[in-house]
């Protein structure tokens, strides 16, 4: 209900300032890079969009700046990727809805589509770009709704998003060949954190992470003993890092493998909760799948 009385106040003000000021395009303030740059693709010219979060950051630790309030004062509207990913923002997102839209990608899904956690009841798992179907989904939410809030972009903004869309159906395919080279007992992929879980539903390979959903929750020596006996069991080659966590867990399970003969490699990292620097191959998300995919398969063959 907040979220929709924001709409409509925001609304009202939008059309009411561009009679008066002609203002220019939406300035859309979004949370995280991944939703930074789908976004681009889908309003191009006819919007602004700002990321608060920059590469390598971790947005469930991440606590806001007050340059990012003051972006978040100045915006249009607000773009966030919800099922608690913004752990510490939560609280000042739900206070933002009430005086402007604050839209969630999550909204846009199913309760079918959404992975259950055992980090705490009913939690859900927020990483929903690593099925790409999914996270199309969820934007084809944002992108109807941004099309309500100024129905000057609406038809060209559904356009753009369709066509975009077509590309994201190309990289699925790919990412489904790419992994197709592994044979089934190398289909195991352990990671830093449980960022993995709809990349492994979409693409058919088994996920653990070293740490829980949330990069909060703690690792113990119970835990990397189990891992330990994990990897041995299931001979798996290689453990992988990532860009947004700190890799000394992950070294631990490795010396614990080696005290029981057993050799394991870290490979990455992995692109999880952020994209690459901007010039880089991981610096889009087209471009952050087809890292993460390329590093995966190197290291598991």
């Amino acid at each position: 209900m907040l979220i929709t009385v924001g709409l409509t106040l925001v609304g009202c003000r939008i059309e009411e300032t561009k009679e008066v000021e002609k203002i220019g395009p939406l300035h859309i303030v979004v949370t995280t890079g991944i939703i930074k740059n789908t976004l681009d693709n889908i309003v191009q010219s006819h919007c602004e969009v700002t990321a608060l979060m920059g590469p390598g950051t971790d947005p469930h630790i991440y606590k806001p700046t007050p340059g990012d309030v003051e972006l978040l004062d100045e915006a249009d509207v607000i773009v966030a990727n919800g099922l608690h990913l913004e752990g510490k923002m939560a609280e000042m997102l739900e206070k933002y809805g009430a005086e402007k839209p604050v839209i969630f990608v999550a909204d846009g899904l199913s309760e079918e589509d959404v992975i259950s956690t055992a980090d705490m009841d009913d939690a859900k798992d927020p990483h929903i770009w690593f099925d790409t179907k999914i996270w199309m989904k969820g934007m084809a939410y944002v992108t109807d709704e941004l099309g309500k809030i100024d129905s000057s972009i609406d038809s060209t903004i559904h356009l753009n998003y369709q066509e975009y869309k077509d590309e994201i159906k190309k990289l699925d395919k790919w990412v489904a060949e790419s992994l197709d080279s592994l044979n089934d007992a190398s289909r195991v992929l352990v990671t830093s954190h449980d960022a993995f879980s709809y990349f492994g539903r979409r693409y058919k390979m088994k996920v653990k992470g070293i740490q829980g959903v949330s990069t909060l929750s703690e690792v113990g020596l119970k835990e990397v003993s189990e891992m330990v006996d994990f990897l041995i069991d299931r001979k798996i080659k290689s453990i992988f890092t990532e860009t947004s966590t700190s890799d000394k867990t992950a070294q631990s399970i490795v010396e614990g493998c080696a005290a029981k003969g057993y050799q394991v490699a870290i490979k990455g990292p992995l692109y999880s909760d952020a994209l690459g620097e901007p010039d880089s191959d991981a610096g889009t998300y087209i471009g952050m799948i087809q890292a993460n995919v390329r590093t995966i398969v190197e290291g598991l063959k």
